[in-house]
């Protein structure tokens, strides 16, 4: 019972603080590589290694980061105390995660933040990042949803997508124009973005990591999904209230979705706005971001303006 208790007070307290302030990056400044989820290979790393050091930064690559263990970047503690060393480290100005996979939600409960509250630092990536985006945007931190090594190549390096992962370190204005869907539902709304992968959000339900969403312009996508399993994560979250007070929901690539077995005929976007085309909220498809190689840097905690018309579409952040 004190445990329940303790965890209904440490949701309560967290989600009542104002969202931090944090870094903006300039030359010099320094970036960690971690590996909270599966195992990273040294020529997965490079490259990025190369890109952000030609962008002013400096980057350390820890000797340890190579670790392997039942396909993980190494045991449990070997993950956390990796990932710690460099949340507590006052000079480091941002932690790129190398890649997803999973593993990371194995991680929140050995983590402790109480160094990163005094020194914070953006936690960077996405898909199973998701889980560390989560647990700390309920700490009320933002995180940036972005590029990570694995996706960062040579042939890559003058991407957009790679560009405005930069320019959010670096606090630059964040404008994404993108073209509009036939099953959008338009409409203007300012509000805070939240969000990530659709798998990690579904896990984190009825756990302390689980964000709030009322209020928010929600962000999901997804990979390698059955339309079914799609179908049944949104219920989930609308069963738990996550889709009922939105400002708006943003859906960005939805890659490689198999329609084996049900919703015959059917789409990603109407299957989406099945679950949650009651509600009177804005409603964007295939904004660029996610695993299908489009992947606009995303400040999840921080407010943006999303602008979905049937011309054109905009999200820009403040």
């Amino acid at each position: 019972m004190k445990k329940i208790i303790f965890l209904i007070l440490f949701v309560a307290i967290a989600l009542s603080l104002p969202a931090q302030t944090m870094p903006r990056l300039t030359d010099g400044d320094t970036i960690a590589i971690v590996a909270p989820s599966a195992k990273v290979l040294p020529e997965q790393v490079q490259p990025a290694v190369q890109f952000l050091q030609s962008h002013g930064f400096v980057v350390i690559v820890p000797d340890d980061l190579y670790e392997e263990h039942n396909g993980f970047a190494g045991t449990v503690s070997h993950r956390v105390a990796l990932l710690q060393r460099y949340l507590d480290r006052p000079g480091i100005k941002a932690v790129l995660c190398a890649r997803g996979g999973y593993g990371a939600v194995s991680l929140l409960d050995s983590l402790d933040f109480t160094r990163f509250r005094q020194h914070p630092k953006w936690v960077c990536g996405f898909s199973d990042v998701t889980a560390l985006h989560s647990h700390l945007h309920v700490l009320g931190f933002p995180t940036l949803h972005c590029a990570m090594p694995v996706t960062i190549r040579e042939e890559n390096f003058g991407s957009e997508y790679n560009a405005s992962m930069v320019q959010a370190l670096r606090g630059e204005r964040l404008r994404y124009d993108f073209a509009p869907n036939p099953s959008n539902r338009p409409g203007t709304v300012t509000a805070p973005v939240v969000g990530g992968n659709l798998s990690l959000l579904y896990s984190l339900l009825e756990s302390p990591s689980s964000i709030s969403t009322d209020g928010k312009i929600l962000f999901i996508e997804d990979v390698d999904e059955n339309i079914y399993h799609i179908h049944r994560m949104l219920v989930a979250l609308d069963r738990a209230g996550k889709l009922r007070n939105l400002k708006a929901l943003v859906v960005g690539s939805m890659r490689n979705i198999k329609f084996d077995d049900y919703f015959s005929g059917g789409t990603v976007e109407s299957v989406i706005l099945e679950v949650c085309g009651r509600y009177g909220y804005p409603v964007c498809f295939d904004f660029p971001a996610g695993h299908g190689g489009q992947n606009y840097a995303l400040p999840l905690g921080c407010t943006a303006t999303l602008d979905i018309g049937s011309e054109s579409c905009s999200l820009i952040f403040e």
